[in-house]
């Protein structure tokens, strides 16, 4: 299987425990202590590995090495916890696409990164060693891709296994190619376009508390910090999450490309730059520089990028990896192996095949900084020294002959000295000996049993002499004898020492001198005598001759007994470098100023190979017409280049320091600011200075020429703005303005008629007259943003080329605005451009393309924003970029800051444009590509126009091509129904909330048992199940309480959910009686984790959750508070003494609390006293707790044990293991003990009690229900009760007669359909579980559940006939089958699979002869119920999602079509097709084609697209979707266009039509429905859902509709408006 075809099943992402079915343990395996409990921080079950050698408990997915996962999704995402105390382990195994597997381990037991080339070990550092006790739930986000593509320059193919080694907690793992945070709910857009974590994967959060306070998201990649990430870490700080420009990584060329953009379209071409060329030598050092064996090519270090140049050609290679600055290089014997090193705290070595280009291993060096490196000539041996955090001297030796086969690198011998090394080489002849030199010492090194010794060569009268190099004669002769070895040695006096190598003795000592002047012009030849000498930087040294590089700028070559010089070379500046080639013909120096080239000795001929800034590029200007480019540097100097040799042209040194330059349009001239405010205009064709004006007062800020060459501007930073006649030579000035602010970021439109800037304020965008530099406009920017808390300031400026009516404003809050030159207002904005804000921008001549620049990054944008997340990054700049831009013809793109950066645009324009004279003079009109022109040519297509849905202003005026059209507004706020004049009612609720605890009550004298749904509390008769539906909460309430009176008037419920919109949690105390909330408690910050009334109901008890463990009493009479005490850790469960009122029992994670009420006088106060849990069971947490009597009490651990305390002396005396899992449910009546666990074990213990003795017990019976146990309630004997759990299930268990018998029965996961039979006898559900279910109406009790293992059942449908007989149910599920089940057999009776993909929507035609189905990738399959055969396949909306179909009975002549039946189809990219048929005749004709516009959608999943005929009018198709507006729109076949609108405050997630009253039913994500008469425009709101509406329907009488959000199914009763 392909990893393309992979990719269709694995989005969005893939559930890993639940596409291997883990509990099962069929296709994964367990070792050791691997077990299961509910977690209470996650409310679910979850995975526990334990045990004291990691390896030796674990989960492996999948169970064997010969089987893989095939997962091909990029990142991968773990939710774990680790076991405080303990260490753990994980290993990813991950295939690379050349087949190589290589492990990824990351564990708190690895100290330090190690690097193979199969195997990666990163240390866990978000705590050092074990695990603390405050470690929280975690999720983990691992980027594959970036990783093998870094660390091993390999490309991620699929993960192959995962192996989870103890000790952690587990609640699941997967994988997707999106990039998702696990802050924010599903739904919920991002604007960094992150995706929101699906909701089986994430982690509760209670209203009004932020996710990072509860859990820890820690990315690999981790943000705000620098490359190599070595150790895995915590990102930011606050705990939020922060884009670290975090876009996806790829890897092309060697070059670290990093894209971001929506998972459903893309930049292309992808990637749409290449970097060909950079121009620029050193950064951290220019000492380094080395010749391949052959001598064709060079390789040096550009600041953090290495570079290899083909001599003959200056064509470039890369090897990108490192993010500072290069410090170090070296290479083997043979150039297979190169090393390299970068400085800075995060320091590491890279070993890459230099041949492939890729990297073989990667270390740290635990040194903040590496100096030197060397390769042994075998390449065995890596030597390199730099300095520790002490900053003393170390050395480190590295065994690399493995790194070409396994990447394997280990230290063989590491030394610390106070000896000062400034340069160190392994001898050629011998891997075990190396040579050093520095400040007052030369010494030999060898490594000796694995220890690093050296001797120093005894310098006698020359002790104090600075050394700078060392080099040996032949140096790459390995087969010389050591007895042959002579050492040379330069130092910083000149002098140059010769040293015996075996004897460790000095046989020569020469000195370089100054010339002697004997005459002005003549220089004496070099000679070695006393005197003041010249620094020698570097020494190399060949079997003909020797070559020094010195300060004074030289390069010499002298015969070995260094007689005198033969031949020599000056430089610009000191030589830091001097390299013998292997075949001793070319020598290539290096300078301190920035420049590289080589000496060709045959020839005596010298070459450029490179010059560059030795400081930072602050701006450039490029000549179109000659190819020409013009920096200006912080070093001082203006350089002209030739953009396709690199040659520098021409070098500007001034006195006062250039800022800024610009290229005429046309001629070969150019302006250069300076700081001192100094213009001066360069001639460079006659190398002439044209003019100089000192108009300036401060540092030039801005320089521009007008595109047709007329005039030049510049800008202080005193305030003034200067225009200029760039026609005449002297370029005379012709007006100065002094705003009150310093204008800056000059720009001119493309029609030379508008100049703006920033000014007068900084707040200010001035768009002026480029002629007069009158003020046509002001553009305040910040007032556009009026929610923002800080004053948006401007930056940069940038006109669009195509449309002069653009102007891009780039802001200190790092947006970029596009604001209109005309009326100045805002017509587009995209936030959060770049992690820091944005330092430069241009836009393509075309209006297809954006350019910005942030720190170092440079971002590719698709201009018309059809998508803001459409984008492309690309790094390589190791220092904050100054300017980036376009080239005038279109085919590059320049950046600059560190160096100056050549990149190839890939993105051509497809219109080329004519009408060029090529014979036209120079002071022709200028084309784009920087060709002159005699007349424009005629535009190939108006330009582009700005989406509608993109323009933010405040009253906008929608114009439609139609008649008129009927508009009803409803944007207002929710507005609920008057009691009594609801146009709904709720009639029932189907399913019980599996996800709170204790959120069921009983009460068996009355026959009465209340449980929740979502936020609706139901109270039930058990004999009739009649209900009523008791409604105050807005969040899902969580548990429940329920007073001890049997009597019904007296009887009350408390009820306990979650506050809205960050509000303290919300208690309700109902009278059951009445139905009424008598009364609200709202004290607890976070959730509610239990209730309870005591015994005689004089006292109430709340226990707030884990994020506020405070215990709070009331008074039941009045319901105020009367004490509260807040504890260390997390309450778990809390019960008053049966009979002693006035005791209290909590227990949690530190173990119990005994309370006791105190009374003084008209006060009430809590004494508690803590007790640890009893050593024997271990380190564990008390989970629940019950009383026996006044004496004795039960508590419950969550590793299944059951402990017994003395109430009085505190102390537990007996302890059994109840249960494998934890036990979190615990009830006791009389010596009968309840015990519900994780393990879905329900057990009844008979209890005996021996006063002041002991407890024994006996397990009497025992059963085993559908999920976890989460509530219980029964009788005094404990004969009969109800129990609830996490599937969803309330159960009545009698363990008299030992049955169990479903009560409530719901789903657990997502319900994705509900529809009525015809008759209304029956409706289905189906859900993500795979299961789909009838129940009977109108007692709503479950029929019969057809249950489909491993697919996810989308959508469901009942066959037309109504006969009980016949009646079947189809239904569509994710691996692209239908089935059909028949309700008379309690079978299925068909399978068909005409879908490839995930069905989507599913009906049978009106006549019931066929069946469509519509799939996720748009097909329409039109199927036969009878034979199971695909009739036909409709392929009109292929490539967008199939979202509705529906079919009506409906005579088509009125619309000039043949059939009896109509049906519509409507897609994700809002198209509706609607179809006339005539199934026995076999005809199928397209009746309408329905497209509605929509602008560009940034959030992760724009709303769906809804279509339904009107019930009333089969003429008429209703519609909703994303759009311009938030609408109903009515569309009429016959007159094929709009007749009715109405507006919407929200965008719908689901809508219906009423078969009665003209009533439409609109759901929404934010959690409510709207009732809609769509005749008079009259609504009302019903917000009694707790999570976003995703289905609803109208029984086909109109009489009941269906409400679905998540698992909450409500079905109401329609009075109508």
């Amino acid at each position: 299987m392909t990893v393309a075809r992979r990719a269709s099943w694995q989005h969005p992402y893939v559930n890993i425990f639940k596409h291997v079915r883990v509990e099962d343990w069929r296709r994964s395996a367990k070792e050791g202590d691997v077990s299961t409990y509910t977690d209470k921080t996650l409310k679910c079950s979850v995975f526990r590995i334990r045990g004291p050698v990691p390896a030796n408990s674990h989960i492996l997915v999948p169970k064997t090495i010969n089987q893989s996962l095939g997962l091909s999704g990029r990142y991968f995402y773990l939710l774990f916890r680790p076991t405080p105390g303990k260490y753990f382990v994980v290993h990813l195994d991950v295939a690379a696409e050349e087949g190589q597997v290589v492990r990824i381990s990351f564990s708190n037991m690895f100290k330090e990164f190690k690097s193979t080339a199969t195997w990666l070990q990163f240390p866990f550092l978000c705590f050092v060693g074990a695990a603390p006790t405050s470690v929280r739930w975690t999720c983990l986000m691992l980027d594959l891709q970036y990783t093998l593509s870094v660390y091993l320059s390999r490309c991620f193919s699929h993960m192959k296994s995962i192996k989870l080694c103890a000790n952690m907690a587990v609640k699941n793992m997967f994988t997707s190619d999106l990039l998702l945070d696990p802050a924010k709910l599903m739904g919920l857009a991002s604007s960094h376009g992150t995706g929101a974590m699906p909701r089986d994967m994430s982690f509760p959060v209670p209203r009004g508390v932020s996710w990072h306070d509860l859990y820890d998201y820690i990315r690999f990649p981790s943000e705000g910090t620098k490359l190599p990430f070595d150790s895995i870490q915590k990102g930011s700080p606050s705990g939020k999450t922060v884009l670290r420009e975090n876009e996806s990584f790829f890897s092309f060329q060697n070059l670290c490309i990093f894209f971001f953009g929506s998972p459903f379209q893309k930049l292309l071409p992808d990637p749409i730059l290449r970097l060909n060329r950079i121009i620029g030598f050193g950064g951290a050092t220019t000492k380094y520089a080395l010749w391949t064996k052959s001598g064709d090519a060079v390789v040096y270090p550009c600041h953090a990028i290495i570079v290899s140049m083909k001599i003959s050609s200056k064509q470039q290679r890369f090897f990108i990896g490192h993010t500072d600055k290069v410090s170090a290089l070296a290479f083997d014997g043979n150039t297979t192996l190169l090393a390299s090193a970068q400085t800075g705290s995060h320091g590491v070595v890279r070993v890459w095949n230099y041949k492939r280009g890729n990297c073989l291993a990667i270390f740290r060096i635990h040194a903040h900084s590496l100096s030197s490196l060397s390769f042994s000539y075998s390449g065995s041996i890596l030597c390199g020294v730099g300095k520790d955090s002490h900053n003393k001297t170390m050395v480190v030796v590295w065994n690399t002959l493995n790194v070409t086969k396994c990447g394997e690198v280990t230290i063989l011998a590491k030394a610390h000295t106070d000896v000062d090394i400034h340069t160190m080489k392994v001898a050629s002849f011998d891997d075990t000996r190396m040579v050093s030199c520095g400040r007052d010492n030369i010494r030999l090194w060898r490594i000796r049993n694995g220890t690093l010794r050296s001797c120093p060569v005894n310098l006698g009268e020359y002790h104090s002499l600075d050394f700078t190099d060392v080099a040996f004669e032949e140096g790459n002769a390995p087969t010389q004898h050591l007895e042959d070895q002579m050492l040379f040695a330069s130092s910083r006096s000149g002098h140059i020492f010769e040293v015996d190598y075996s004897r460790v003795l000095i046989r020569n000592v020469r000195r370089l001198l100054p010339a002697q002047q004997q005459h002005a012009e003549r220089r004496e030849k070099w000679t070695f005598n006393t005197g003041p000498g010249i620094a020698i930087n570097s020494i190399s040294v060949c079997s003909s001759f020797c070559a020094t590089g010195s300060e004074d700028g030289f390069l010499r070559l002298w015969p070995l007994d260094f007689s005198a010089i033969f031949l020599e070379a000056e430089h610009e500046g000191p030589v830091s470098l001097v390299s013998v080639s292997s075949d001793n013909l070319q020598v290539l120096a290096a300078t301190s100023t920035g420049n590289l080239g080589f000496l060709d000795v045959s020839s005596r001929g010298y070459n450029t190979l490179m010059r560059s800034h030795i400081d930072t590029v602050l701006g450039f200007s490029v000549d179109g017409i000659r190819r020409h480019l013009t920096t200006a540097s912080s070093d001082g100097t203006v350089r002209i280049w030739n953009m396709d040799s690199m040659h520098q042209l021409y070098d500007f040194v001034s006195e006062d320091s250039p800022c800024s330059v610009a290229f005429h349009p046309s001629e070969q001239v150019f302006s250069c600011g300076s700081s001192s405010g100094i213009i001066r205009v360069f001639d460079i064709s006659s190398a002439k200075l044209l003019a100089e004006h000192k108009y300036h007062r401060g540092e030039v800020v801005g320089l521009a020429f007008s595109p047709d060459g007329e005039f030049m501007y510049s800008a202080d930073s005193q305030g003034s703005l200067a225009l200029y006649n760039s026609s005449e030579e002297d370029h005379n000035m012709i007006r100065v303005v002094c705003p009150e602010r310093a204008p800056d970021a000059l720009t001119v439109s493309s029609d030379s008629r508008c100049l703006a800037f920033v000014g007068p304020s900084e707040y200010i965008v001035t768009i002026a007259d480029a002629r007069s530099l009158d003020e046509l406009l002001h553009v305040d920017v910040s007032i556009l943003d009026i929610e923002s808390p800080r004053l948006d300031s401007a930056l940069k400026v940038c006109f669009s080329p195509s449309s002069t009516e653009h102007l891009l404003v780039a802001t200190s809050a790092n947006k970029v605005l596009w604001v209109s030159t005309k009326t100045g207002r805002l017509l587009r904005e995209v936030s959060k451009v770049h992690k820091h804000q944005c330092s430069s921008l241009a836009v393509s001549e075309d209006n297809r393309f954006l350019l910005t620049a942030g720190h170092n990054a440079v971002k590719v944008w698709d201009y018309n924003m059809q998508c803001v997340s459409l984008y492309q990054m690309f790094i390589g700049h190791s220092q904050p970029i100054c300017q980036v831009s376009f080239t005038p013809d279109q085919m590059g793109v320049v950046s600059v800051g560190d160096a100056i950066f050549l990149w190839d645009f890939l993105a051509h324009s497809i219109n080329s444009l004519t009408d060029i004279e090529p014979d036209a003079g120079v002071r022709g009109v200028q084309l784009s590509n920087g060709m002159p022109r005699q007349k424009a040519p005629l535009p190939s297509s108006p330009p582009p126009q700005l989406d509608a849905s993109t323009t933010y202003q405040v009253n906008q005026v929608l114009l439609y091509a139609c008649s008129p059209v009927l508009l009803f507004s409803l944007i207002q706020a929710a507005v609920a129904p008057q009691p009594g004049e609801e146009g709904i009612k709720l009639k029932a609720v189907i399913g019980y909330n599996g996800n709170g605890r204790g959120n069921m009550v009983w009460s068996p004298d009355q026959g009465l048992f209340a449980y929740t749904c979502g936020c609706v509390l139901v109270v039930e008769h058990l004999q009739t199940g009649c209900q009523r539906h008791l409604q105050g909460h807005s969040e899902e309430i969580s548990c429940l309480a329920i007073t001890n009176d049997a009597q019904v008037l007296f009887m009350t419920i408390a009820s306990a959910a979650g506050g809205s919109k960050g509000s303290r949690s919300l208690i309700c105390i109902w009278d059951i009686h009445s139905g009424t909330c008598r009364n609200t408690i709202s004290y607890h910050r976070g959730m509610v984790q239990s209730l309870a009334f005591s015994r005689d109901d004089r006292f109430f008890l709340s226990v707030g959750d884990f994020s506020d463990p405070e215990v709070a009493l009331w008074s039941s009479k009045t319901f105020q508070m009367l004490s509260s005490v807040s504890v260390s850790g997390p309450i778990h469960d809390a019960a008053f003494s049966p009979s002693a009122a006035s005791q209290i029992a909590c227990v949690g994670s530190q173990g119990i609390y005994f309370c006791l009420i105190h009374n003084r006088g008209l006060e009430e106060d809590l004494k508690v006293q803590r007790v640890k849990a009893p050593a024997d069971v271990g380190d564990v947490e008390l989970t629940a707790v019950c009383y026996h009597s006044d004496s004795f009490l039960f508590t419950a651990t969550n590793r299944g044990h059951v402990c017994v305390w003395d109430v009085n002396t505190q102390r537990c005396f007996m302890t059994w293991e109840a249960d494998e899992g934890e036990i979190g449910v615990l009830l006791c009546r009389g010596n009968r003990l309840l015990t519900g666990s994780n393990t879905r074990w329900l057990r009844l213990w008979g209890v005996e009690a021996l006063q002041g003795i002991g407890t024994t017990v006996v397990l009497e019976q025992e059963v085993m229900l559908d999920g976890t146990t989460v509530s219980a309630a029964f009788d005094n004997t404990m004969d009969m009760g109800i129990v609830g759990t996490t599937a969803g299930t309330l159960w009545y268990i009698n363990w008299s007669d030992n049955s169990s018998i479903r009560l409530v029965s719901g789903h657990k996961t997502k319900v994705n359909d509900v529809v009525f039979s015809s008759d209304e006898n029956h409706f289905a559900t189906c859900s993500e579980d795979g299961s789909v279910r009838v129940w009977s109406a109108p007692s709503n009790e479950l029929v019969v559940q057809f249950q489909v293992l491993n697919q996810a059942c989308g959508c469901v449908c009942w066959s037309p006939s109504s006969s009980k007989d016949s009646a079947c149910v189809a239904a569509g599920y994710g691996d692209g089958t239908l089935r059909i089940f028949r309700l008379a057999s309690s079978e299925m009776e068909m399978k068909l699979h005409p879908h490839h993909v995930a069905v989507t929507a599913i009906q049978y035609s009106a006549s019931g002869h066929v069946i469509l189905s519509g799939g996720k990738n748009g097909l329409v399959a039109v199927s036969s119920p009878v034979n199971g055969a695909t009739i036909r396949v409709i392929r009109d909306h292929k490539g967008a999602q199939i979202t509705t179909i529906q079919c009506v009975n409906e005579k088509c002549k009125n619309f000039g079509l043949d059939g009896a039946e109509m049906w519509l189809a409507a897609s994700a990219d809002r198209r509706v097709s609607v179809w006339a048929v005539n199934w026995l005749n076999d005809k199928c004709d397209l009746l309408d084609w329905l497209t509605f516009p929509a602008p560009a959608y940034n959030g992760v999943l724009p709303p769906p697209c809804l279509a339904a005929f009107c019930p009333a009018d089969t003429g008429l198709v209703v519609y909703t979707g994303y759009g311009v507006e938030k609408e109903l729109s009515f569309y009429s076949l016959s007159k094929k266009q709009i007749v009715k609108k109405i507006a919407l405050p929200h965008w719908a997630t689901c809508f219906d039509l009423c078969a009665k009253s003209q009533l439409i039913a609109v759901g929404s994500k934010e959690r409510g429905l709207k009732l809609i008469k769509s005749s008079s425009g009259r609504f009302q709101d019903f917000l009694q859902h707790s999570d976003s509406l995703q289905t609803c329907h109208f029984s086909p009488s109109g009489a009941l509709v269906f409400t679905v959000a998540y698992n909450e199914i409500l079905l109401w009763e329609v009075r109508g408006l």
